[in-house]
């Protein structure tokens, strides 16, 4: 992978040219694994996203590694990279000492996350000596410096909140302590961040709500996932994918299809930003992007030239 290969212009062909993108990925655990990691990078990064952002492991295990991929994207890449940080098994010093390496590195986005109780746990109890919830990390990260902080929003309830009421205020108080923008988690039925998007509203909440959007590689992988976080697989989707087990051709197309579909419903109701789960993988993402509109310029050059 070269800087050169990763800088083409973009070219939005979407409505207004208004669709910003930005993509996650996570460390990889092993040079295959790697492979596909950097494959996607070089393959999404033409798209000038708006960031690209690394995780951080559901409980702070994947620190170091999560580590390396940034600095590599900063060292061989100019795509602007968002680093995730947890409150999960780390002081506060610690935390905010890493934030400082990445400011002093040239890191200005930060996603902050409360994190997920660590293996072998139930549930979540606040690291001693640590950032309590992700409210107070947010607080914490701006002492460090004017991060853009993105945060995780919920359209269907966070698994450990009372009430739908309580999640939205809390979303807030994020909001308020300095984070610009939040991000859901994935979802499939349109109404169900529509009304989410309302209830933001309604509370007064006027940073960015950014759809998050899961392209489908594997139907009980994502089965696995919506277990995790609580959200809901519709049964429309349960029968778009019935039998295609050994079919990863067609698999493929369905989700594709999926996934559009949903993008374009939601232009249809003034999305105009989206966050993609890629898993590492690039060709759904790419696909669905290319939907909204957007197109490297080095590739449309080339066409034009074609005789």
């Amino acid at each position: 992978m070269t800087e050169s290969s990763l800088q083409p212009t973009v070219v939005n062909t979407s409505p207004e040219n208004s669709v910003e993108v930005s993509f996650e990925f996570f460390p990889p655990k092993t040079p295959k694994s790697e492979e596909n990691l950097w494959r996607s990078v070089e393959r999404l990064a033409p798209l000038r996203p708006r960031f690209m952002s690394v995780t951080y492991g559901a409980d702070g295990s994947t620190r170091d590694r999560t580590h390396r991929v940034i600095h590599k994207l900063l060292e061989e890449t100019t795509v602007t990279c968002a680093p995730h940080l947890t409150c999960v098994g780390a002081s506060r010093d610690e935390i905010q000492a890493i934030a400082r390496q990445y400011w002093d590195d040239g890191v200005r986005h930060i996603v902050a996350l409360r994190g997920d109780p660590p293996q072998g746990s139930e549930n979540y109890e606040p690291y001693p000596g640590g950032f309590d919830y992700a409210v107070d990390l947010v607080a914490g990260l701006k002492q460090i410096g004017d991060f853009d902080i993105s945060v995780a929003a919920y359209p269907e309830v966070h698994p450990d909140a009372p009430s739908a009421q309580f999640d939205l205020e809390y979303l807030k108080r994020k909001i308020d302590a300095g984070a610009s923008r939040a991000i859901t988690q994935f979802f499939f039925e349109t109404d169900t961040f529509l009304r989410f998007r309302d209830g933001c509203a309604d509370l007064g909440i006027s940073a960015a709500i950014v759809p998050g959007i899961l392209p489908i590689t594997r139907f009980p992988q994502l089965l696995s996932f919506a277990k995790m976080c609580g959200a809901t697989v519709p049964d429309w989707l349960h029968q778009r994918f019935d039998g295609l087990d050994d079919d990863p051709e067609t698999r493929q197309m369905i989700a594709a299809n999926v996934a559009i579909e949903q993008v374009q419903k939601l232009q249809q109701h003034g999305v105009n930003e989206f966050h993609f789960y890629t898993l590492n993988r690039s060709e759904l993402t790419y696909a669905i992007c290319y939907s909204l509109g957007l197109r490297p310029e080095a590739a449309a050059a080339t066409r034009e030239s074609t005789p």
